[in-house]
Protein backbone atom coordinates (compact mmCIF):
# COMPACT_ATOMS: atom_id res chain seq x y z
CA UNK A 1 0.00 0.00 0.00
CA UNK A 2 0.95 3.59 -0.89
CA UNK A 3 -0.72 7.26 -0.11
CA UNK A 4 2.65 8.88 -0.99
CA UNK A 5 1.30 12.26 -2.06
CA UNK A 6 -2.27 12.01 -0.94
CA UNK A 7 -3.69 14.33 1.67
CA UNK A 8 -6.18 13.08 4.81
CA UNK A 9 -7.68 14.64 7.26
CA UNK A 10 -8.97 12.32 10.38
CA UNK A 11 -11.56 14.70 11.84
CA UNK A 12 -11.61 13.52 15.44
CA UNK A 13 -8.18 11.41 15.75
CA UNK A 14 -7.55 12.36 19.35
CA UNK A 15 -7.27 8.90 20.63
CA UNK A 16 -8.87 5.47 19.77
CA UNK A 17 -9.84 4.35 16.62
CA UNK A 18 -8.99 8.15 15.13
CA UNK A 19 -5.72 8.14 16.25
CA UNK A 20 -4.72 4.57 14.86
CA UNK A 21 -6.52 5.54 11.60
CA UNK A 22 -4.48 8.74 10.96
CA UNK A 23 -0.92 6.59 12.07
CA UNK A 24 -1.91 3.75 9.61
CA UNK A 25 -2.87 6.46 6.97
CA UNK A 26 0.33 7.75 7.81
CA UNK A 27 2.59 4.73 7.76
CA UNK A 28 1.36 4.30 4.02
CA UNK A 29 2.78 8.17 3.44
CA UNK A 30 -0.39 10.45 3.56
CA UNK A 31 0.28 13.55 4.87
CA UNK A 32 -2.42 13.55 7.72
CA UNK A 33 -4.32 16.65 9.29
CA UNK A 34 -5.61 15.83 12.10
CA UNK A 35 -8.25 17.51 14.48
CA UNK A 36 -9.68 17.39 18.11
CA UNK A 37 -10.87 19.29 20.63
CA UNK A 38 -7.83 17.96 23.28
CA UNK A 39 -4.70 19.65 22.72
CA UNK A 40 -1.52 19.79 25.22
CA UNK A 41 -2.69 23.27 26.44
CA UNK A 42 -6.57 22.44 27.07
CA UNK A 43 -8.86 19.51 26.91
CA UNK A 44 -12.86 18.49 26.17
CA UNK A 45 -15.45 17.53 28.42
CA UNK A 46 -14.10 13.39 28.35
CA UNK A 47 -11.30 15.06 30.46
CA UNK A 48 -8.54 12.75 28.91
CA UNK A 49 -5.14 12.94 28.44
CA UNK A 50 -4.57 11.58 24.69
CA UNK A 51 -3.88 14.88 22.46
CA UNK A 52 -3.90 15.82 18.84
CA UNK A 53 -0.38 16.69 19.28
CA UNK A 54 0.55 13.43 20.41
CA UNK A 55 -1.06 11.72 17.51
CA UNK A 56 0.51 14.12 15.00
CA UNK A 57 3.61 12.90 16.08
CA UNK A 58 2.60 9.23 16.01
CA UNK A 59 1.81 9.99 12.40
CA UNK A 60 5.38 11.49 11.21
CA UNK A 61 7.02 8.43 13.78
CA UNK A 62 5.25 6.11 11.08
CA UNK A 63 6.29 7.36 8.17
CA UNK A 64 3.88 10.43 7.20
CA UNK A 65 3.93 13.69 7.87
CA UNK A 66 0.92 14.35 10.62
CA UNK A 67 -0.19 17.81 11.59
CA UNK A 68 -2.15 19.11 14.55
CA UNK A 69 -4.90 21.69 13.84
CA UNK A 70 -7.28 22.18 17.31
CA UNK A 71 -10.48 22.68 15.72
CA UNK A 72 -14.23 22.67 17.38
CA UNK A 73 -16.36 20.39 14.25
CA UNK A 74 -19.69 21.93 15.76
CA UNK A 75 -17.77 25.88 14.74
CA UNK A 76 -18.55 26.20 11.10
CA UNK A 77 -15.46 28.91 10.75
CA UNK A 78 -13.22 26.68 12.90
CA UNK A 79 -13.87 23.92 10.19
CA UNK A 80 -13.77 26.43 7.15
CA UNK A 81 -10.51 27.86 8.41
CA UNK A 82 -9.22 24.23 9.02
CA UNK A 83 -10.32 23.52 5.12
CA UNK A 84 -9.23 26.70 3.55
CA UNK A 85 -5.63 25.73 5.42
CA UNK A 86 -4.97 22.53 3.83
CA UNK A 87 -6.09 23.86 0.60
CA UNK A 88 -3.36 26.86 1.26
CA UNK A 89 -1.03 24.47 2.22
CA UNK A 90 -1.48 21.37 -0.16
CA UNK A 91 -3.85 22.19 -2.73
CA UNK A 92 -5.72 19.27 -2.51
CA UNK A 93 -7.46 16.30 0.16
CA UNK A 94 -7.89 12.99 -0.95
CA UNK A 95 -9.15 11.40 2.19
CA UNK A 96 -11.37 12.58 4.58
CA UNK A 97 -12.23 9.87 7.74
CA UNK A 98 -15.40 11.91 10.29
CA UNK A 99 -14.59 10.46 13.42
CA UNK A 100 -15.79 12.67 15.62
CA UNK A 101 -17.67 11.87 18.81
CA UNK A 102 -16.72 12.56 22.52
CA UNK A 103 -20.37 11.42 23.31
CA UNK A 104 -19.39 8.71 25.29
CA UNK A 105 -19.49 10.65 28.63
CA UNK A 106 -22.76 11.59 28.04
CA UNK A 107 -23.88 7.49 27.46
CA UNK A 108 -26.54 6.15 30.11
CA UNK A 109 -27.43 2.12 29.69
CA UNK A 110 -30.66 0.92 30.47
CA UNK A 111 -32.43 4.13 29.89
CA UNK A 112 -35.81 4.98 27.86
CA UNK A 113 -36.14 7.72 25.84
CA UNK A 114 -38.07 9.89 28.72
CA UNK A 115 -35.55 8.89 31.46
CA UNK A 116 -32.15 9.91 29.70
CA UNK A 117 -31.09 13.19 30.41
CA UNK A 118 -32.52 15.29 26.83
CA UNK A 119 -29.65 18.05 27.75
CA UNK A 120 -27.29 15.17 27.25
CA UNK A 121 -29.15 13.24 24.64
CA UNK A 122 -29.10 16.35 22.45
CA UNK A 123 -25.56 17.01 22.90
CA UNK A 124 -24.57 13.42 21.84
CA UNK A 125 -26.82 14.20 18.29
CA UNK A 126 -24.78 17.34 18.29
CA UNK A 127 -21.61 15.70 18.49
CA UNK A 128 -22.08 12.67 16.51
CA UNK A 129 -24.27 14.14 13.66
CA UNK A 130 -23.90 17.75 13.24
CA UNK A 131 -20.30 17.58 13.55
CA UNK A 132 -20.09 14.98 10.88
CA UNK A 133 -22.39 17.17 8.48
CA UNK A 134 -20.73 20.22 9.18
CA UNK A 135 -17.16 19.06 8.33
CA UNK A 136 -18.01 17.53 4.94
CA UNK A 137 -20.11 20.27 4.14
CA UNK A 138 -17.11 22.38 3.94
CA UNK A 139 -14.31 19.58 2.99
CA UNK A 140 -16.01 17.79 0.21
CA UNK A 141 -15.73 20.68 -2.21
CA UNK A 142 -11.72 20.27 -1.96
CA UNK A 143 -11.93 16.78 -1.79
CA UNK A 144 -14.32 16.64 -5.31
CA UNK A 145 -11.52 18.85 -7.30
CA UNK A 146 -10.27 15.40 -7.96
CA UNK A 147 -11.78 11.93 -8.90
CA UNK A 148 -10.48 9.26 -6.90
CA UNK A 149 -11.54 11.03 -3.48
CA UNK A 150 -12.69 8.49 -0.30
CA UNK A 151 -15.19 9.69 2.71
CA UNK A 152 -15.14 7.48 5.32
CA UNK A 153 -17.91 7.97 8.48
CA UNK A 154 -17.05 6.34 11.72
CA UNK A 155 -19.67 4.42 13.34
CA UNK A 156 -20.19 1.88 15.78
CA UNK A 157 -22.09 -1.86 14.46
CA UNK A 158 -22.19 -3.24 11.17
CA UNK A 159 -25.57 -2.76 9.33
CA UNK A 160 -26.89 -6.15 9.95
CA UNK A 161 -26.38 -5.58 14.18
CA UNK A 162 -27.62 -2.19 13.65
CA UNK A 163 -30.88 -3.06 12.00
CA UNK A 164 -32.37 -4.24 15.29
CA UNK A 165 -33.09 -0.71 17.75
CA UNK A 166 -29.80 -0.85 20.11
CA UNK A 167 -32.02 -0.60 23.28
CA UNK A 168 -29.10 -0.79 25.44
CA UNK A 169 -27.25 2.31 24.40
CA UNK A 170 -30.81 3.95 24.16
CA UNK A 171 -32.33 6.27 21.58
CA UNK A 172 -29.64 8.92 21.23
CA UNK A 173 -26.91 6.77 20.66
CA UNK A 174 -28.76 4.41 18.39
CA UNK A 175 -29.84 7.32 16.29
CA UNK A 176 -26.38 8.74 16.00
CA UNK A 177 -24.39 5.66 14.90
CA UNK A 178 -27.54 4.54 12.52
CA UNK A 179 -27.23 8.21 11.23
CA UNK A 180 -23.45 7.92 10.23
CA UNK A 181 -24.72 4.86 7.84
CA UNK A 182 -26.93 6.97 6.39
CA UNK A 183 -24.72 9.82 6.14
CA UNK A 184 -22.16 7.62 3.79
CA UNK A 185 -24.86 6.41 1.90
CA UNK A 186 -26.08 10.02 1.25
CA UNK A 187 -22.63 11.32 0.27
CA UNK A 188 -21.90 7.99 -1.83
CA UNK A 189 -24.55 9.60 -3.79
CA UNK A 190 -23.41 12.70 -4.42
CA UNK A 191 -20.15 11.80 -4.39
CA UNK A 192 -20.62 9.28 -7.71
CA UNK A 193 -20.79 12.42 -10.60
CA UNK A 194 -17.23 13.51 -9.13
CA UNK A 195 -15.43 9.85 -9.27
CA UNK A 196 -15.64 10.12 -5.49
CA UNK A 197 -16.46 7.07 -2.74
CA UNK A 198 -18.36 7.12 0.22
CA UNK A 199 -18.30 4.59 3.02
CA UNK A 200 -19.44 3.79 6.93
CA UNK A 201 -16.42 1.85 8.92
CA UNK A 202 -17.30 0.33 12.10
CA UNK A 203 -14.38 -1.40 14.27
CA UNK A 204 -15.20 -4.26 16.40
CA UNK A 205 -14.76 -4.69 20.19
CA UNK A 206 -12.24 -1.93 20.50
CA UNK A 207 -9.47 -1.65 22.98
CA UNK A 208 -9.18 2.16 22.75
CA UNK A 209 -7.28 3.37 26.20
CA UNK A 210 -10.59 3.89 28.02
CA UNK A 211 -11.64 0.23 27.38
CA UNK A 212 -8.36 -1.03 28.54
CA UNK A 213 -8.27 1.42 31.76
CA UNK A 214 -11.70 -0.24 32.46
CA UNK A 215 -10.63 -3.47 31.72
CA UNK A 216 -7.31 -2.53 34.21
CA UNK A 217 -5.19 -4.21 31.26
CA UNK A 218 -2.90 -2.82 28.58
CA UNK A 219 -2.76 -3.47 24.62
CA UNK A 220 0.21 -5.84 26.44
CA UNK A 221 -1.65 -7.41 28.48
CA UNK A 222 -4.92 -7.30 27.27
CA UNK A 223 -5.67 -10.96 27.65
CA UNK A 224 -6.10 -11.07 31.00
CA UNK A 225 -9.03 -9.24 30.95
CA UNK A 226 -10.00 -12.57 30.00
CA UNK A 227 -10.65 -14.30 32.90
CA UNK A 228 -12.91 -11.64 34.21
CA UNK A 229 -14.84 -11.12 30.35
CA UNK A 230 -14.45 -14.22 27.68
CA UNK A 231 -15.71 -12.15 24.98
CA UNK A 232 -13.15 -10.13 25.21
CA UNK A 233 -11.31 -12.44 23.05
CA UNK A 234 -12.89 -11.41 19.93
CA UNK A 235 -11.58 -7.57 21.05
CA UNK A 236 -9.08 -5.89 18.83
CA UNK A 237 -6.59 -2.88 18.60
CA UNK A 238 -7.33 0.22 17.41
CA UNK A 239 -4.68 -0.62 14.39
CA UNK A 240 -6.85 -3.22 13.41
CA UNK A 241 -9.65 0.02 11.90
CA UNK A 242 -6.86 1.97 10.98
CA UNK A 243 -5.37 -0.80 8.98
CA UNK A 244 -8.91 -1.42 7.22
CA UNK A 245 -9.23 2.40 6.58
CA UNK A 246 -5.40 2.52 4.91
CA UNK A 247 -6.51 -0.21 2.88
CA UNK A 248 -9.37 1.21 1.73
CA UNK A 249 -7.91 4.55 0.99
CA UNK A 250 -4.62 2.77 -1.40
CA UNK A 251 -7.54 0.63 -3.12
CA UNK A 252 -8.08 1.59 -6.61
CA UNK A 253 -11.02 -0.15 -7.12
CA UNK A 254 -12.54 1.71 -4.06
CA UNK A 255 -15.70 2.63 -5.50
CA UNK A 256 -16.88 -1.05 -5.43
CA UNK A 257 -17.70 -0.33 -1.65
CA UNK A 258 -19.47 2.90 -2.19
CA UNK A 259 -22.64 3.30 0.46
CA UNK A 260 -22.18 0.36 2.13
CA UNK A 261 -20.90 -0.31 5.59
CA UNK A 262 -17.87 -2.18 6.21
CA UNK A 263 -16.04 -3.40 9.56
CA UNK A 264 -13.12 -4.24 10.27
CA UNK A 265 -13.43 -7.72 10.59
CA UNK A 266 -14.64 -8.12 7.02
CA UNK A 267 -12.01 -5.50 5.21
CA UNK A 268 -9.11 -7.84 6.78
CA UNK A 269 -10.57 -11.15 5.18
CA UNK A 270 -10.59 -9.22 1.69
CA UNK A 271 -7.32 -6.99 1.84
CA UNK A 272 -5.33 -9.63 3.40
CA UNK A 273 -4.47 -7.63 6.57
CA UNK A 274 -4.50 -8.66 10.24
CA UNK A 275 -3.94 -6.93 13.81
CA UNK A 276 -1.07 -6.23 15.76
CA UNK A 277 -0.98 -9.46 17.09
CA UNK A 278 -1.43 -11.70 13.76
CA UNK A 279 -4.96 -12.36 14.19
CA UNK A 280 -8.01 -11.48 12.52
CA UNK A 281 -11.35 -11.15 14.88
CA UNK A 282 -14.38 -10.44 13.57
CA UNK A 283 -16.50 -8.98 16.41
CA UNK A 284 -19.48 -8.03 14.67
CA UNK A 285 -19.91 -11.29 13.17
CA UNK A 286 -19.67 -13.12 16.52
CA UNK A 287 -21.76 -10.32 17.93
CA UNK A 288 -24.29 -10.90 15.39
CA UNK A 289 -24.77 -15.05 16.13
CA UNK A 290 -25.13 -14.31 19.64
CA UNK A 291 -27.45 -11.71 19.73
CA UNK A 292 -29.50 -13.88 16.94
CA UNK A 293 -29.18 -17.11 19.52
CA UNK A 294 -31.38 -14.70 22.30
CA UNK A 295 -27.95 -14.24 24.76
CA UNK A 296 -29.17 -10.73 26.41
CA UNK A 297 -26.78 -7.82 25.49
CA UNK A 298 -24.70 -7.95 28.79
CA UNK A 299 -23.96 -11.82 28.52
CA UNK A 300 -21.47 -10.53 25.47
CA UNK A 301 -20.37 -7.54 27.54
CA UNK A 302 -20.05 -5.58 24.93
CA UNK A 303 -20.86 -2.60 26.41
Amino acid sequence: MTLQGKVALVAGGTRGAGRAIAVELGRAGATVYVTGRTTRERRSELNRPETIEDTAELVTEAGGEGVAVAVDHLEPDQVQDLVDRIDRERGRLDVLVNDIWGGDVYLRFDRRLWEHSLDDGLRMLRLGIDTHAITSHHALPLLIRRPGGLVVEMTDGTAEYNAAYRADAGFFYDLVKVAAQRMALAQAEELRPYGGTAVAVTPGWLRSEAMLEIFGVTEETWRDATAEQPHFCVSESPSYVGRAVAALAADPDVARWTGRTLSSGELARVYGFTDIDGTRPDAWRYLTEVRDAGLPADDTGYR
